[in-house]
Protein backbone atom coordinates (compact mmCIF):
# COMPACT_ATOMS: atom_id res chain seq x y z
CA UNK A 1 0.00 0.00 0.00
CA UNK A 2 2.95 2.07 0.88
CA UNK A 3 4.53 1.68 -2.91
CA UNK A 4 0.84 2.47 -4.60
CA UNK A 5 0.45 5.42 -2.26
CA UNK A 6 3.73 6.69 -3.24
CA UNK A 7 2.90 6.16 -7.35
CA UNK A 8 -0.35 7.65 -6.68
CA UNK A 9 -1.43 11.35 -7.78
CA UNK A 10 -3.24 13.29 -5.23
CA UNK A 11 -6.46 13.70 -6.80
CA UNK A 12 -5.75 9.76 -8.15
CA UNK A 13 -7.64 6.77 -7.73
CA UNK A 14 -6.31 3.63 -6.70
CA UNK A 15 -8.39 0.23 -8.03
CA UNK A 16 -7.65 -3.00 -5.79
CA UNK A 17 -9.66 -5.97 -7.32
CA UNK A 18 -9.01 -8.73 -4.22
CA UNK A 19 -9.90 -12.44 -3.34
CA UNK A 20 -10.67 -11.70 0.37
CA UNK A 21 -11.46 -14.31 3.17
CA UNK A 22 -14.19 -13.56 5.82
CA UNK A 23 -11.56 -14.22 8.72
CA UNK A 24 -7.88 -13.11 9.34
CA UNK A 25 -5.43 -15.34 9.87
CA UNK A 26 -2.41 -15.69 8.20
CA UNK A 27 -2.69 -19.70 7.01
CA UNK A 28 -2.84 -20.41 3.15
CA UNK A 29 -4.33 -23.14 2.19
CA UNK A 30 -1.53 -25.32 1.97
CA UNK A 31 -2.54 -27.37 -1.43
CA UNK A 32 -2.61 -24.19 -3.53
CA UNK A 33 0.18 -22.71 -1.88
CA UNK A 34 2.24 -25.72 -3.30
CA UNK A 35 1.16 -25.78 -6.65
CA UNK A 36 -1.10 -22.52 -7.34
CA UNK A 37 0.38 -19.82 -5.93
CA UNK A 38 3.16 -20.05 -3.87
CA UNK A 39 3.57 -17.68 -1.04
CA UNK A 40 0.12 -16.46 -1.55
CA UNK A 41 -2.31 -15.09 0.80
CA UNK A 42 -5.93 -14.45 0.99
CA UNK A 43 -6.67 -10.95 3.14
CA UNK A 44 -9.64 -10.78 5.02
CA UNK A 45 -11.14 -7.15 5.31
CA UNK A 46 -10.09 -6.31 8.28
CA UNK A 47 -5.94 -6.86 7.02
CA UNK A 48 -6.77 -4.53 3.80
CA UNK A 49 -8.23 -2.20 6.32
CA UNK A 50 -5.62 -2.29 8.25
CA UNK A 51 -3.10 -1.68 5.41
CA UNK A 52 -5.15 1.35 3.90
CA UNK A 53 -5.55 3.16 7.74
CA UNK A 54 -3.74 6.69 7.01
CA UNK A 55 -2.40 6.39 3.76
CA UNK A 56 -6.40 5.93 1.81
CA UNK A 57 -9.80 6.79 2.49
CA UNK A 58 -12.24 4.20 1.18
CA UNK A 59 -14.36 5.41 -1.35
CA UNK A 60 -16.08 2.24 -2.45
CA UNK A 61 -16.35 -1.51 -1.82
CA UNK A 62 -17.86 -3.90 -3.98
CA UNK A 63 -18.15 -7.40 -3.36
CA UNK A 64 -18.84 -9.57 -6.32
CA UNK A 65 -18.04 -12.98 -4.80
CA UNK A 66 -21.64 -14.22 -4.95
CA UNK A 67 -21.18 -14.27 -8.46
CA UNK A 68 -17.80 -15.23 -8.95
CA UNK A 69 -18.25 -19.07 -9.20
CA UNK A 70 -19.97 -18.62 -12.48
CA UNK A 71 -17.39 -17.59 -13.96
CA UNK A 72 -15.30 -20.14 -12.00
CA UNK A 73 -17.30 -22.53 -13.78
CA UNK A 74 -17.12 -20.99 -17.32
CA UNK A 75 -13.46 -21.36 -17.13
CA UNK A 76 -13.67 -24.56 -16.07
CA UNK A 77 -15.87 -25.19 -19.05
CA UNK A 78 -13.55 -23.64 -21.44
CA UNK A 79 -10.94 -25.53 -19.69
CA UNK A 80 -11.98 -28.96 -20.39
CA UNK A 81 -13.81 -28.19 -23.50
CA UNK A 82 -10.14 -27.34 -24.92
CA UNK A 83 -8.32 -30.39 -22.86
CA UNK A 84 -8.53 -32.71 -26.13
CA UNK A 85 -6.43 -30.08 -28.35
CA UNK A 86 -3.83 -29.03 -25.83
CA UNK A 87 -3.53 -32.15 -23.82
CA UNK A 88 -0.04 -32.74 -25.70
CA UNK A 89 1.67 -30.35 -24.08
CA UNK A 90 0.50 -31.50 -20.62
CA UNK A 91 -0.19 -34.65 -18.85
CA UNK A 92 -2.62 -35.84 -16.55
CA UNK A 93 -1.66 -34.49 -13.42
CA UNK A 94 -1.99 -31.21 -14.69
CA UNK A 95 -5.77 -31.76 -15.78
CA UNK A 96 -6.49 -32.79 -12.70
CA UNK A 97 -4.85 -30.25 -10.63
CA UNK A 98 -6.49 -27.54 -12.47
CA UNK A 99 -9.95 -29.30 -12.36
CA UNK A 100 -9.63 -29.76 -9.17
CA UNK A 101 -8.32 -25.69 -8.02
CA UNK A 102 -11.09 -24.24 -10.15
CA UNK A 103 -13.77 -26.19 -9.16
CA UNK A 104 -12.55 -26.04 -5.95
CA UNK A 105 -12.54 -22.08 -5.52
CA UNK A 106 -15.90 -22.29 -7.64
CA UNK A 107 -17.39 -23.98 -4.41
CA UNK A 108 -15.69 -22.00 -1.76
CA UNK A 109 -16.76 -18.66 -3.59
CA UNK A 110 -21.04 -20.51 -3.92
CA UNK A 111 -20.38 -21.62 -0.47
CA UNK A 112 -19.46 -17.72 0.38
CA UNK A 113 -16.44 -18.81 2.26
CA UNK A 114 -14.20 -16.35 -0.25
CA UNK A 115 -15.06 -13.11 -2.08
CA UNK A 116 -13.96 -11.03 -4.73
CA UNK A 117 -13.57 -7.10 -3.89
CA UNK A 118 -13.15 -4.36 -5.59
CA UNK A 119 -11.53 -1.27 -3.37
CA UNK A 120 -11.57 2.14 -4.91
CA UNK A 121 -9.18 3.93 -2.58
CA UNK A 122 -7.98 7.95 -2.76
CA UNK A 123 -5.35 9.96 -1.04
CA UNK A 124 -6.87 12.15 0.76
CA UNK A 125 -10.58 11.45 -0.11
CA UNK A 126 -12.68 13.10 -2.65
CA UNK A 127 -14.54 16.04 -2.25
CA UNK A 128 -18.55 15.26 -2.45
CA UNK A 129 -17.42 11.58 -2.13
CA UNK A 130 -17.31 9.01 -5.11
CA UNK A 131 -20.23 7.63 -7.15
CA UNK A 132 -20.17 4.22 -8.71
CA UNK A 133 -20.68 4.61 -12.66
CA UNK A 134 -23.85 2.96 -13.32
CA UNK A 135 -24.28 0.58 -16.42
Amino acid sequence: MTVAQRCLKEDGLFLLHSIGKNVSDTAADPWISRYIFPNGEIPSIAQIGQAIEERFVCEDLHNFGADYDRTLMAWFANFDQAWPEIKGDFDDNFYRMWTYYLLSCAGAFRARDIQLWQWVLSPQGLEGGYERPFY
